[in-house]
């Protein structure tokens, strides 16, 4: 019958998938607990320098190379200690002055800043991400757990401003909030659940990127992915239309719907999915780096050169070089007028999709079917302007600590944004409707020994690109006084708005205070329209077709895709996204690696087989 015939085509297409999934041929980065005593931290500018901001030069270059990255962002340099674990030799390419990505951090007037890691969830001890980073800088790195509760959601104007907190761990996340919206008990259970359950079907996206082409098109037109997966079945179904089936209460929509400035997308252009993997990913618990965010690459580039292989900065990739057969065999560095070619048997982009589609490629690659198609399914994402702070004060005297806040003028997100964001440029810099805040030094408590009686505080708010864009192409230490008028009437703006959730923090403890906007991220961090977290994150991100085609091996022979662009956002999704590239390269399946390190760990209390 037509029922039975069913039944054995979903056995045997589960038999394939596990037998695709759990089958290893390549070799095995995590093989060997690569663990280190530790040593002790250094916090010296200079010796940093040494590992951090070694400057381009031909000399420097390796021979024999296995692969070339473009950028050293977390995508970037995750994936080039992977490879070099298993003895490959890898060169890294920076455009900024120093390696990080979004990882790195300035210092100013005695002030370190932290540029894009404000808190990372899913680091509890024997957790995959935990220990696959513990093996990607040798034991070396370490974490900081933020306060509990990690957020905090603060709404309304001054006069009837509401405070809510979020707590980590289910259970009290849960039984907070039921403590703060009486009667409201429903749906907050299933909102939970929900999240829960969708969230735990990301394995889904993995599988859609490294199993062959055929068969992930056979499972995305059958219509079998929403069916074996309610990842991708809660997909497209937007964050406000979820939250507002289970409740009327608007405090209560807001507050199940606050973190959507970690992907960038307002509630009803957000996926529900998106959404469930950022609760599940912060609700066991947040961390900061211990240390500040550079410790990251410090302790990751000396495995790459231990291999045989370098991270350099100021090294800008004017373009990927091609031979006949369209087949990727390097890549062009611009010195001064010259261009220097590198050559090796792949060339690896974590540049994110445009940049390297539309900037890398030469014209006539760029114009193939294959290229146009994922360059159409995919949208620039969310840009917004950075405020650093930095205080004259302790974290006690200034009344900060290991949290965040997310402040917002109002309950009703999506039309509060959005009338932002279309309003008159001069009108919206006076009146920011949402301002995220978070101190680094408070997170890190080798901060008051670095900086004694000194604090830093980071402000970020989304705006948009096209207000700033008549200054793109000025000189970035020099952009005119209207620039700098349009940038203090924003800074301005969103300083009231901290002077009046923090009341110890006054002006005259205002020692230094920068503002970078979305063209100053075209500069350091090389996105061409200031997006922070690549491509747009909203509905048609999550549609299985666009996870089949969008995947590390491009169209092009030998060039492959890494990063934020090619899984997911933030520090983790990009993450994802370099051990989903190095699962396609060395051909083996590197997240079940990650799952399988873990429990290992976990049984032997942590230590096993060392070299």
């Amino acid at each position: 019958t037509m029922s039975t015939s069913v039944v054995i085509i979903l056995v045997a297409l589960i038999v394939v998938i596990i037998k695709y999934v759990f089958s290893s041929r390549g070799p095995n980065p995590f093989e060997t607990d690569t663990r280190e005593p530790l040593k002790k931290m250094v916090h010296d500018k200079k010796e940093k320098k040494k590992v951090l901001k070694q400057g381009f030069v031909a000399s420097k270059l390796p021979d024999n190379l296995d692969a070339i990255i473009i950028g050293s962002g977390i995508g970037g340099l995750g994936l080039a200690v992977l490879l070099a674990k298993v003895g490959k030799k890898v060169l890294v390419l920076e455009q900024h002055d120093r390696a990080g990505g979004c990882c790195h951090t300035f210092t100013e007037k005695g002030f370190e800043f932290d540029v894009g890691i404000h808190y990372i969830g899913g680091l509890e001890d024997h957790k995959p991400l935990r220990c696959m980073l513990d093996q990607m800088t040798n034991g070396q790195l370490q974490w900081e757990p933020l306060d509990n509760p990690f957020d905090h959601v603060v709404l309304g104007p001054p006069e009837n401003r509401r405070h809510y907190p979020i707590y980590s761990g289910w259970s009290r996340f849960t039984e907070e909030l039921k403590k703060r919206f009486p009667g409201e008990e429903k749906a907050i259970d299933e909102y939970v659940k929900l999240t829960k359950k969708t969230g735990r079907g990301i394995w889904f996206l993995v599988l859609l990127k490294l199993c062959s082409v055929p068969l992930a098109k056979f499972l995305v037109y059958t219509g079998l992915v929403k069916r074996l997966s309610f990842f991708f079945r809660m997909a497209p179904r937007s964050l406000t239309e979820v939250v507002n089936e289970l409740t009327e209460n608007k405090d209560l929509r807001a507050v199940l719907t606050y973190v959507f400035g970690t992907y960038g997308n307002i509630p009803k252009d957000a996926s529900f999915a998106m959404h469930s993997l950022l609760l599940c990913h912060y609700l066991n618990g947040a961390w900061y780096p211990k240390g500040g965010a550079s410790q990251i690459a410090y302790h990751m580039i000396p495995i790459i050169e231990k291999a045989g292989g370098a991270v350099l900065v100021r090294a800008p990739v004017n373009r990927i070089l091609f031979n006949e057969d369209k087949e990727a065999y390097g890549v062009s560095v611009m010195k001064g007028q010259e261009e220097i070619h590198i050559r090796a048997p792949m060339v690896i982009s974590n540049a994110g999709i445009f940049n390297t589609y539309q900037k890398l490629l030469p014209e006539d690659l760029q114009a193939t079917p294959a290229i146009q198609k994922q360059l159409s399914m995919m949208k620039r994402g969310a840009t917004g302007v950075s405020v650093f702070l930095g205080l004259t004060g302790t974290k006690e005297e200034l009344g900060l600590k290991a949290d965040n806040y997310w402040v917002f003028a109002d309950n009703n997100f999506d039309e509060l944004m959005e009338n932002y964001v279309n309003g008159n440029r001069e009108e919206s810099a006076k009146n920011i409707p949402f301002l995220f805040v978070a101190s680094p030094s408070a997170k890190d408590s080798t901060s008051e020994e670095r900086s004694p009686g000194k604090s830093t505080l980071t402000l970020f708010f989304f705006a948009k690109y096209e207000w700033f864009e008549e200054w793109k192409d000025n000189k970035v230490t020099n952009r005119g006084t209207d620039y700098k008028e349009l940038k203090e009437t924003f800074t301005d703006s969103v300083l009231k708005m901290v002077m009046d959730i923090f009341p110890k923090i006054t002006r005259d403890k205002v020692e230094y205070i920068d503002t970078g906007t979305p063209i100053t991220n075209t500069h350091y961090i090389g996105a061409a329209k200031g997006e922070i977290y690549g491509a747009d994150h909203g509905l048609a991100r999550f549609s299985p077709e666009l996870n089949v085609i969008v995947r590390p091996q491009t169209p092009l022979k030998n060039l492959y895709l890494t990063g934020q662009d090619m899984f997911l956002c933030g520090f983790a999704g990009a993450l994802a996204g370099a051990l989903t590239c190095g699962s396609a390269i060395l051909n083996r399946n590197l997240h079940l690696d990650a799952v399988a390190l873990a429990k290992k760990s976990k049984c032997g209390n942590g230590k096993f087989k060392r070299e």
